[in-house]
């Protein structure tokens, strides 16, 4: 008989009761380091006191009245995005894909405004992960999430990972622009470099199309700047965030330049719950304790302490990973071949570590940005047992 809860995932079998900063505890009370952080959702720790505030204090006043009325938490945090961004204006919504679906629809509707409605197919790179809405399963083309729900939306051409010159030839009259991730998630911790990045800036400009990043992953400080973009130098036309934006809390955006945003007219796009107040609540909250002064600075201290960690553990256990990859807290180990991500990921929580798998055969660290160096030193020294472990059940 099937379980009233559908069963569409592959659970570990672990339950959490309560959690503070970058610790777990189950319902036996064992205490595990979480470096998954809800897949790099939990960006100010778990319940963090002034995000847990200020949920409570809006639930207890007002938690949804619809976008049919104007919500001053929403001019609020669009404003500081504004402020702090590349961006002009911004639309909430409530989760990654959708932020991501909104702006492929932004680039649609900018061309459609200006002369050009046959332009609106976007190029993708091999290995991207935007979504599981069946448009973004066919913008990130990778089988094992296709597999059974074709045929694909029409609409998007990939090329190879870090490839101009494929990207280049890609380019027709219906191209309406490009869609990357700066650092991929899923697809195994790539970043992206400066360079490439501008050259898509580059191309975008010389052929009259968009450019847009998915940060759902990489912002709200998880780099140690606010967004990754900030790195490169260059700026996007459009930028979808989520994940870490909450806190834990639902919540997405969707961030663009003046061109842009102005094609997006009343009644071109809509959201029930997106940008509800509680969720603003949340979101600003959140801002609040990333753009302290010295938190993205703290960020970066932690991220160099776990890389080096990480590539000392790589260099000392050849046998188990072939290097470490990342930057900031979006980090990961590649394994060898003959040894699987899932199989360490299992044997890390078994001594008190929480990872991800990610592709490529890469174990995924994401801990909340608050995490301390203590925590680091303890997460590091998991992992060094862990692989040590790994390599005498392979003797």
């Amino acid at each position: 008989m099937i379980p009233a809860v559908m069963p569409t995932y592959a659970r570990y079998d672990l339950a959490f009761d309560h959690g503070e900063g970058a610790h777990l505890w189950d319902a036996e009370g064992r205490r595990y380091l979480d470096f998954g952080a809800g897949i790099a959702v939990a960006s100010v720790g778990h319940c963090h006191p002034h995000l847990v505030e200020a949920i409570r204090d809006q639930a207890g006043r007002l938690m949804h009245t619809s976008n049919l009325y104007n919500i001053p938490g929403q001019e609020k945090l669009a404003q500081r995005l504004v402020d702090n961004t590349f961006a002009d204006a911004v639309f909430f919504n409530n989760s990654g894909n959708e932020a991501v679906e909104m702006g492929v629809k932004m680039m649609r509707r900018y061309h459609y405004a200006n002369g050009h409605p046959e332009r609106y197919r976007v190029i993708t790179v091999s290995g991207a992960f935007h979504g599981r809405s069946l448009a973004m399963l066919s913008a990130g083309k990778q089988e094992k999430h296709l597999k059974g729900f074709g045929p694909e939306v029409d609409g998007f051409d990939q090329v190879a990972f870090d490839n101009l010159n494929e990207l280049r030839a890609a380019i027709g009259p219906e191209t309406a622009g490009i869609l990357v991730e700066p650092i991929q998630g899923e697809g195994g911790i790539r970043p992206m470099s400066k360079e490439y990045l501008k050259s898509l800036r580059k191309i975008a400009d010389e052929f009259g199309l968009l450019l847009m990043f998915d940060e759902v992953q990489t912002g709200v400080g998880r780099t140690g700047k606010l967004y990754a973009y900030e790195w490169s130098g260059i700026t996007p036309d459009i930028l979808a965030t989520a994940k870490g934006i909450g806190g834990g809390f639902p919540l997405g955006a969707t961030m663009a330049t003046e061109k842009v945003a102005e094609a997006m007219t009343a009644g071109s796009h809509g959201s029930t719950y997106g940008g509800n107040p509680l969720a603003m609540a949340a979101g600003n909250a959140v801002l609040d304790i990333v753009l302290a002064p010295g938190f993205l600075d703290g960020v970066q201290k932690a991220a160099d302490q776990l890389k080096s960690g990480l590539d000392e553990i790589a260099r000392k256990h050849p046998s188990v990973f072939e290097g470490a990859r990342g930057t900031g807290l979006i980090l990961g180990l590649k394994c060898v071949d003959g040894v699987t991500n899932g199989d360490v990921v299992k044997a890390l929580i078994g001594n008190g570590l929480l990872s991800v798998p990610a592709g490529d055969n890469v174990v995924r660290f994401v801990p909340p940005l608050v995490v301390t160096a203590e925590d680091i030193s303890e997460a590091l020294s998991i992992i060094e047992k862990t692989s040590s472990e790994i390599e005498q059940s392979a003797a």
